[in-house]
Parts: structure tokens; sequence; C-alpha cells
């Protein structure tokens, strides 16, 4: 077996990825502390730079991400009345006719959990 050191390298190319991956499908099960665990650690470290470069996610849409959170909630556009506004109000943001206010957006945060970072984009 060769040593972790000669087994991590950078990962700068869809090869260097797949097989990384591969690598970690074999560590998986490492014991904690173990030199395979290290290993493990580092690659996962290696393979989620890469991934963060080259496959970067773009945060949700705030309607999407409202809508997200009222789906398992149970919530209908009558409950985000509290939230957003009246019936029309309510329409109009879910339909995407009209933005969010400040308030609103704090309201949504605290209410629904959703971070305020997601909900001004």
């Amino acid at each position: 077996m060769t040593s972790p050191a000669t087994q991590i390298r950078p990962i700068r190319a869809e090869a260097d990825h797949e097989a990384a991956v591969f690598r970690i499908g074999q560590l998986i099960n490492a014991v904690p502390g173990s030199p395979e665990a290290g290993e493990l650690d580092l690659l996962a470290t290696l393979i989620d730079a890469y991934e963060a470069k080259h496959f970067p996610i773009d945060p949700p849409d705030p309607i999407a991400a409202i809508e997200f959170r009222m789906e398992p909630l149970g919530l209908t556009r009558k409950d985000m009345e509290l939230s957003i506004g009246s019936r029309a109000h309510v329409s109009e943001v879910l339909n995407r006719k009209r933005g969010l206010s400040l308030e609103t957006m704090r309201r949504l945060r605290t209410g629904l959990g959703i971070p305020a970072d997601i909900l001004v984009a």
C-alpha cells in the first residue's frame, strides 16, 4: 500500500476529480484517527474546492425559497398573509409581480427561517 502523501495530488482536471471521488469511495469507512481517515479528509477538502470552482451552485430564487419552505410546513397563500400582507399582495409577490419589502423580508426570515441573504437576492 502506498502512503496517503503519495496518493493525494491537486485536482486540476476532470480525470483528477474522478480519481479522487473513486478513492473516497474506497476510504469511506476509514477508522477515525487512522492515516486513511486523514487521507479521506484531505481528499474531501480538495474535491470540495474543485467543485466549488467548476460547478458553482447559484443561490435559490427568493420566491422559490419561500415556496420551498411553505410546502413542508403545509402553508397556503392565505397563511402567508401574516408575513407578506393582503391576499392581493401575497399573490403579486408569489407571482413575481411585486418585490419583497425590507419589513416583509424580516417577517419571512423570522417566521419561515429563510436566511436574509436569500431573500435579498
